[in-house]
């Protein structure tokens, strides 16, 4: 049996749920949302870009960095609400600096909290805007 699910379902706020995926480590980078608009630029592009909820735009990742994510491939879970990326990812994924914007584990019994990600550049040195 196969899927007949070939769009993603965007929610009543125009969005869908995305998971990035570097391809060549398996290591989740981070979760954002794309609308329809960065969904198809996505597609027709090979870069990822994704709708700001903050700013209410879009973006494109990489624009201010230059760590930009180039598409490898693209799933859709079985209902169609969340979107896997796997990207090859220049640079760092995570605008503090970090490889991946998971790089803090949660002690579940203690709920203590430690940096455990790799820190590969300076977000003081990459956006001088801010």
């Amino acid at each position: 049996m196969s899927s007949t699910v070939r769009e993603p379902k965007f929610n009543e706020q125009g969005l869908v749920a995305v998971v990035v995926q570097d391809d060549a480590t398996g290591q989740v980078l981070m979760q954002a949302y794309m609308n329809r608009e960065a969904f198809d630029k996505t597609m027709s592009t090979g870069k990822c870009h994704y709708f700001s909820r903050s700013r209410s735009r879009l973006w494109l990742k990489g624009e201010e960095s230059g760590h930009f994510q180039e598409v490898r491939a693209v799933y859709l879970d079985c209902d169609g609400d969340c979107v896997l990326v796997k990207v090859k990812q220049t640079g760092g994924a995570c605008h503090e600096g970090y490889e991946s914007c998971f790089f803090t584990q949660i002690d579940p019994k203690g709920r203590s909290a430690r940096v455990v990600g790799k820190k590969v550049f300076d977000p003081k040195q990459v956006y001088k805007k801010i």
